[in-house]
């Protein structure tokens, strides 16, 4: 039992029961998935792997037996339990573009014709499109349970007071919650209110100027906050000599996060940040470690692979493409799915569970620099290479790098003020010293960078096509 937790307290939904408290179905089912998630997080490796194999095998029988698209797709499994067969079986099954899950999605033929008893009705959602390219995706009310399991999960590791308050800024709809109020609920949403008492939820449209953000989280004064990584950081710069009196944890979502934006954020809110990697279409994939750096891939909901160009799996420090199957998502089975994401595997965390580990989520592949030659390099920015670029350009309050050509690069930066001609060409310097003498690098300065349609700002952006 943690006793530095925070108490909890059990919603009723039963009438004439004030404590302790009795909550209704969904409530009752979502006490019973946390009870095992507690348990299944310390099985060891191998106990994790089989039961996957075992959920994995009902997923498939399902999606060949429910779903045109799979039919002609999948082949007959070994059993489950034979684990060397099954995996290697696993192993030669075809990956999943998200191009194909577009073509299929047009005829619908990614959707089951039927789902089993007690899996409830369809629930059709779209992705954010932060490639470019959206797509719809469509999920059961059973896998939103399992979604809200993996979302109280995170709320507990990190030991979260849920009657505290959650301040959130984040996509929404045109003219939703918008400055100088936004927006407040009674409480956190749907995965905690059918058990939960929480605190009230406050927030706030991602367009909202960082200073107006800032003036209007003083005024909120909240225990907790999530929001984009750039929006974070930005934020943190707007924080100054008084951080938020009340505030205990920052919590970063939808995009990387990066080393150096962690630090930055940690310093000037002066409170910890936690890592979500999560997408809308394949939900929780690893939550941050409690106790520990690293990232803990959530395997009772999915199967995570870290895979290398040739496809076999990569190993503890090697960067791969990330590959999910959902586990439990049988209105739209996505089967070894590439989200377009590269990651880093990890060693078995020092804590004892035996969930995979993260180092690090590295973004989108297609956002790493193209090579004439075919090749493809990370662009990760260091804290010493942010510091050199805000010594080039000291009124710099946000940056984007977009590489349009082979050997063109486009540095795009929100500044304060117009840039001097000395700066622009320190500027140019910077850039040629960080990814290559041989680029011809343009600078472009506005008020702010735009956001894609969920209000995420990528750092870098390759816009080189494919071939």
């Amino acid at each position: 039992m943690d006793r530095t937790a925070p108490p909890l307290e059990v919603a009723t939904a039963t009438p004439g029961i004030a404590w302790p408290g009795l909550p209704g179905p969904a409530g009752t089912s979502l006490l019973g998935l946390l009870f095992q998630l507690d348990r299944t997080q310390w099985w060891p490796a191998e106990r994790i792997e089989a039961a996957q194999r075992r959920q994995l095998a009902a997923l498939l029988d399902h999606a060949r037996a429910e779903v045109p698209f799979w039919r002609a797709r999948l082949p007959g499994f070994p059993p489950p339990e034979d684990a060397a067969a099954f995996e290697a079986a696993w192993a030669a099954l075809p990956i999943l573009t998200r191009a194909e899950i577009q073509a299929a999605d047009a005829s619908e033929a990614l959707l089951a014709d039927r789902l089993p008893q007690g899996h409830g009705e369809y629930r059709e959602i779209f992705t954010s499109g932060s490639t470019g390219r959206p797509i719809r995706g469509v999920r059961s009310q059973l896998w939103e349970l399992v979604w809200s399991a993996f979302t109280l999960r995170d709320h507990l590791w990190h030991r979260r007071d849920l009657a505290g308050s959650l301040a959130v800024i984040r996509e929404s709809g045109a003219g939703k919650a918008p400055y100088p109020d936004g927006d407040t609920q009674a409480g956190w949403g749907f995965s905690s209110a059918a058990i939960f008492a929480t605190g009230p939820l406050f927030s706030l449209n991602v367009t909202t100027p960082p200073a107006l953000q800032m003036e209007w989280l003083r005024r909120r004064d909240p225990d907790y906050l999530l929001s984009h990584p750039s929006i974070l950081a930005r934020l943190a710069a707007e924080v100054g000599a008084h951080p938020l009196p009340r505030l205990k944890q920052v919590v970063a979502i939808s995009e990387a996060l990066a080393e150096p934006q962690r630090k930055a954020i940690e310093a000037a809110f002066r409170v910890p940040v936690v890592d979500v990697y999560s997408t809308r279409e394949a939900g929780y994939l690893a939550l941050q470690c409690p106790d520990h750096a690293g990232l803990h891939v959530q395997s009772e909901g999915l199967r995570l692979e870290v895979l290398r160009d040739d496809g076999t799996p990569c190993a503890a420090g090697e960067v791969g493409r990330v590959v999910v199957t959902p586990l439990h998502n049988l209105a739209m089975p996505l089967i070894r799915y590439e989200i377009g994401d590269l990651a880093e595997a990890g060693a078995p965390c020092p804590c004892g569970r035996g969930l995979p580990v993260l180092n690090r989520v590295m973004g989108r592949r297609q956002n790493m620099l193209r090579l004439a030659d075919g090749g493809r390099r990370w662009p990760l920015l260091s804290s010493g290479d942010i510091e050199k670029l805000v010594a080039a350009a000291p009124a710099l309050r946000q940056y984007r790098i977009v590489q349009t050509g082979f050997d063109a690069l486009t540095v795009m930066l929100a500044v304060a003020r117009p840039l001097t001609d000395a700066e622009r060409a320190a500027v140019i310097a910077w850039a040629r010293g960080k990814f290559g003498e041989g680029f011809a690098v343009a600078v472009e300065t506005m008020d702010e960078l735009p956001k894609s349609a969920a209000g995420k700002v990528e750092d870098f952006i390759c816009e080189v096509p494919e071939g």
